[in-house]
């Protein structure tokens, strides 16, 4: 009998055994290509942000060798400097300048174009509901039929205290 148990049990374990081992291949398999990678958020970042005008690091990591001669020369005196040379250490050091960052896109026009083409679809499908879907008017909506009713209304003295027919002076038969 313990036997047995014995062999039930080693037979659990190497089942158990087995599925974890295929759950696991399976679970690795389905992450190729199409996973996005992740950055290291400890490590100083490059931004271009007007309201902190000083990112943790430099643009430009990788150097040149005429980037690093540019670097050197700078630590000497700035008015040997040319204004090409300042302009390429300060791009060196940050990508755009405060007008450039300051610069609007043109994003705004996508989304104006986006608004108005959802709202040309929009009008055509109302259209074709009126065209094809919606049943026609009601007779009631008919001038003449609005006048009739006005008529009848008056003849009757609706409301005559003070409604509707308070406002119409039977003696002229016009509005007061």
């Amino acid at each position: 009998m313990l036997q047995l148990t014995t062999v039930r049990a080693g037979s659990l374990l190497a089942r158990r055994a087995t599925a974890a081992f295929t759950t696991s291949n399976a679970r690795m398999s389905s992450h190729g290509k199409d996973v996005a990678e992740s950055e290291d958020l400890s490590q100083p970042m490059y931004w271009d942000r007007r309201a902190i005008p000083l990112p943790d690091r430099a643009y430009k990591q990788d150097l040149t060798a005429a980037d690093k001669s540019l670097k050197q020369k700078e630590k000497g005196p700035w008015g040997q400097l040319s204004k090409e040379e300042k302009i390429a250490l300060y791009r060196m050091k940050f990508n755009k300048t405060f007008p450039e960052m300051k610069q609007g896109s043109a994003e705004w026009k996508t989304v104006i174009g986006g608004i108005f083409f959802f709202v040309g679809i929009t009008g055509l499908v109302v259209l074709w509901q009126a065209h094809y879907v919606y049943p026609p008017r009601p007779r009631t909506f008919d001038e003449e039929w609005q006048a009739k009713q006005l008529k009848r209304m008056l003849d009757m003295k609706v409301n005559q205290i003070e409604g509707f027919a308070s406002k119409w002076d039977y003696e002229k038969g016009q509005w007061k």
